[in-house]
């Protein structure tokens, strides 16, 4: 089986009132999909939860890898979240302007996973990349949940 990839975009105004359905989705990922590896963000409310989620996902699937998304890695020393595997710094990414590191980040992510789970109401800089997503899904390239 090969290894299936993760990552997840959602708006920093998310409510905690979606961790069960997080936490369902993310076990659905790893029993149906085959997913093996995550990658989450560290800004904002939602990736707060994934965060938390992933942890304690790891309890019971320690078979999974959690990886923090760190687009400014080379700047500052970012500390690993307790039962992640390590931090992932996206390649190319030391040529991009600061103030557009966690823009390519993100769609670097989205170009590179299997599948992407995201909360991204409204309008926003989540819901914009839901939509770089979705054009990709249309070509077969990722599966998008949303929350």
């Amino acid at each position: 089986m090969n290894n299936k990839t993760c990552f997840f975009i959602g708006s920093r105004h998310t409510p905690n009132s979606i961790k069960q359905q997080l936490t369902e989705i993310i076990e659905k990922h790893i029993t149906e999909y085959g997913v093996t590896t995550f990658t989450v963000g560290h800004y904002g409310a939602f990736d707060s939860l994934v965060q938390e989620v992933l942890q304690e996902t790891k309890n019971q699937h320690t078979n999974i890898e959690l990886y923090l998304l760190a687009p400014y890695a080379l700047d500052k020393k970012i500390e690993t979240p307790k039962n992640f595997d390590g931090t992932f710094y996206p390649e190319g990414l030391e040529v991009v302007p600061k103030h557009y590191a966690i823009v390519q980040a993100n769609r670097y992510m989205i170009q590179h996973s299997d599948y992407l789970i995201a909360y991204a109401p409204g309008v926003g800089n989540s819901r914009n990349f839901v939509k770089y997503a979705q054009q990709r899904e249309k070509k077969g390239l990722i599966k998008i949940t949303l929350l």
